[in-house]
């Protein structure tokens, strides 16, 4: 069976007849708090419903996965843009809360590790040189994106000349995509639960030929199904809020790529850039 499979709630359902008496526990709790499970390890799943880990394992191989983390792993990928703020805000324990800072940073920890072992080297590289071989470039990204977005093109624009983060104001952001075209590359950056609006423009830039840059949480994602390259960077919900921890970590290396690739550009372009800061007091030197 399709381990990628997105209804994994009909796979359960279609299954349901052939399924021992613990694992109709499993399959029923599933259905009816999908959002929580998700979450589970095997060993809390089969504590909270009331069965052995085996069972809780034996249940994930029953619907044709070959072991409880890729079930999970499809529950994940099923839900996470369905989830409210407030199903997301119950699906953490934090009842020990003077280990409330460890659990948040380990998973942080976690996800940059996810991202190193599924990071695509040579894809990073060839979008490095999308990047600067293009005619404009475009970064969108909405949403609690916006922030990514922002410290992206804050410091591409000190490497190249026509970037341009297309963001929320005066102008609609089709108005602000409206010259976009083949020569062009569009970053588009987006996490659960994904922005219809950042979805319908990179629609629009595609039908431009543009050529767009992914950056989203997996290669299931609506922005990676989208893109002409995709970087895969892990953020796994922390509670109510979006970890962007390897996100900005991974937009960090392609900004010094960028600059190592247009080196003999920055360096004379900052040194303009700290003749200007000091004439005019930018900064506190004291």
């Amino acid at each position: 069976m399709n381990e990628n499979k997105n209804d994994l709630i009909k796979m359960i359902q279609l299954n349901y007849t052939k399924l021992s008496k613990g694992q109709k526990l499993i399959a029923e709790y599933i259905t009816s708090d999908y959002d929580k499970a998700a979450f589970m390890t095997a060993a809390k799943l089969g504590d909270t419903v009331g069965v052995s880990e085996s069972t809780v394992v034996r249940f994930a191989n029953a619907l044709g996965f070959s072991g409880y983390p890729s079930l999970q792993e499809s529950l994940q990928e099923l839900i996470k843009n369905k989830l409210t703020t407030v199903q997301r805000l119950g699906m953490e324990d934090f009842s020990d809360k003077k280990n409330l800072i460890k659990q948040v940073v380990r998973t942080d920890i976690n996800n940059m590790k996810d991202t190193l072992e599924n990071l695509d080297n040579e894809i990073f590289y060839k979008i490095i040189d999308e990047i600067s071989n293009a005619k404009r470039v475009y970064i969108l990204g909405l949403r609690s994106s916006t922030a990514l977005a922002g410290y992206l093109g804050f410091y591409l624009s000190f490497i190249l000349e026509n970037v341009k983060v297309v963001s929320f104001g005066m102008s609609d952001i089709f108005e602000q995509l409206l010259k976009v075209s083949e020569d062009d590359v569009v970053i588009g950056i987006s996490y659960p639960r994904y922005s219809k609006k950042t979805l319908d423009a990179l629609k629009y830039v595609k039908e431009q030929g543009s050529t767009i840059v992914g950056i989203s949480d997996g290669n299931l994602s609506p922005v990676s199904k989208m893109s002409d390259y995709n970087l895969e960077v892990k953020s796994n919900m922390i509670s109510f809020v979006d970890s962007l921890v390897a996100p900005l970590s991974i937009i960090n290396a392609l900004i010094i790529g960028v600059g190592i690739r247009n080196h003999d550009d920055v360096s004379t372009y900052l040194s303009q850039l700290e003749n200007l800061w000091r004439e005019y007091d930018i900064y506190d030197e004291e």
